[in-house]
């Protein structure tokens, strides 16, 4: 990316400034999306979209084990090895 031509433009309004859609677009950003800002030696500012995880649990199947638990009491005893 040329560093000497206009990709887009936006105002600040208060504290907050818009994404152009052009650019959010191009950049996949999203909503929950976070930006990190770098600001550089020579004032100008460098952005880093950092995309927010999602579908954490969407491949999850289940457990397909063979050891039945009962939830009530169990629970927060899964996985603990009682001596």
């Amino acid at each position: 990316m040329s560093s000497d031509r206009i990709d887009a433009e936006s105002k600040v309004s208060g504290n907050q400034a818009n994404i152009p859609a052009r650019i959010r677009r191009e950049l996949d950003i999203d909503d929950g999306d976070q930006l990190r800002w770098h600001l550089e030696d020579d004032g100008s500012i460098r952005v880093h979209v950092i995309q927010q995880q999602t579908g954490t649990f969407a491949d999850f199947d289940g457990y397909a084990g063979e050891e039945t638990t009962d939830v009530t009491s169990d629970h927060d005893a899964w996985g603990v090895d009682v001596e």
